[in-house]
């Protein structure tokens, strides 16, 4: 971000090269590590992740008493995070800590599992109504009882809300802009949780719409795309007004995403998950060098389809394409903002602690 200030010293392709390089090692230490981690508590040496998130991080803050405010921006960058800092610093303060999320970087697996305070896998066991999972693609089935999950996990960590936790979730400009309208009622409450979409809306778009890889044609200018959103969203406009307040406002994101640059074959059925970042299905594979391999979901914590399913998860700037049309598909997604892989830009995420000035 500092060298973007200075696009003549020409360093670019140096940083780009570097970054590409930490990415492999990344992948290769996640690839060794990443099963001892969901294993072990994270007391025991290991990253807080995404189930840890609720516990290490908001349960501290309701213990006080004070109103909470817990929100949670789908698919936020580290760096887009930094954009926004930069406009809140006249309001407050910030204490930022990391996590890493857990893999599949995906909403269905992630966010569930911060709200639930548990991996997939005891998701499914302990709340088989709530999990939906591969089996729904639309996303907004997949999260649709993070509310109950959250209740559930206070109750479990006998953490008293003095009235209902309100828990919202916006992914449309009129409804944003109608809770910014109401925030400060919410704030009243013991526990508020606010779920925003558009950060991820934003990477999806920049896939599909030509006019907004024109924008935002890479980072930098990406960073910049989210600056101009969040100058004009109701997200700032409510922490603008949730600033003359006394009370606890919690910020964090269920995963990254990474600006995909090379496409790699991959074999499997039919019935494989459509992500560009992982698959999980019969019979698929991709080389090894550019997937991490799953065979046992159940080692992982990942939920158990019933079936032999194979998964493999994209590591460092990989994306999946088949071997049908697979020219047209490797043009169309590259240079795609993606998540659902292993990369630094995915899996090392904040949590931000705000205090007003």
């Amino acid at each position: 971000m500092e060298l973007d200030k200075s696009p003549e010293l020409g360093f670019e392709q140096t940083l780009r090269d570097q970054w590409r390089e930490a990415n492999a090692s990344f992948s290769k230490f996640v690839e060794d590590n990443y099963h001892d981690w969901v294993n072990k508590s994270y007391e025991e040496d290991t990253p807080p992740l995404s189930h840890d998130v609720i516990e290490k991080f908001l349960i501290p803050q309701l213990k006080n008493q004070k109103p909470t405010v817990f929100f949670v921006i789908d698919c936020m960058r580290l760096d887009q995070w930094l954009v926004m800092e930069e406009l809140l610093e006249p309001y407050y303060t910030f204490q930022k800590d990391y996590y890493n999320s857990i893999i599949p970087t995906a909403t269905p697996y992630a966010r569930n599992s911060i709200f639930a305070g548990l991996m997939p896998i005891d998701i499914q066991k302990h709340y088989p109504q709530w999990w939906v999972g591969e089996t729904n693609s639309e996303e907004h089935k997949a999260n649709a009882f993070e509310k109950e999950l959250l209740e559930e996990h206070l109750k479990r960590k006998k953490i008293k809300i003095n009235n209902p936790i309100n828990y919202i979730k916006i992914h449309e400009t009129e409804f944003g802009k109608k809770i910014e309208g109401n925030i400060l009622t919410y704030a009243q409450s013991h526990l508020t949780a606010i779920v925003i979409n558009s950060v991820d809306m934003i990477a999806h778009s920049r896939s599909d719409y030509a006019i907004l890889k024109e924008i935002a044609p890479d980072e930098a200018a990406y960073r910049s795309l989210t600056k101009s959103w969040f100058q004009h969203s109701s997200f700032f406009g409510m922490l603008k007004l949730l600033a003359g307040l006394d009370i606890n406002i919690i910020i964090t994101t269920d995963h990254g995403s990474i600006r995909c640059m090379r496409g790699v074959k991959v074999f499997g059925d039919k019935d494989t998950s459509t992500c560009l970042r992982y698959k999980f299905g019969k019979n698929v594979k991709a080389e090894q060098r550019h997937a991490m391999q799953i065979r046992n979901p159940i080692n992982f914590k990942l939920p158990n389809t019933g079936i032999t399913v194979n998964n493999i998860i994209a590591k460092e700037d990989y994306y999946f394409v088949y071997p049908t049309d697979y020219h047209h598909f490797l043009q169309r997604y590259k240079d795609s903002f993606q998540h659902g892989g292993i990369s630094l830009e995915e899996m090392i995420i904040p949590v931000i602690t705000l205090k007003t000035k």
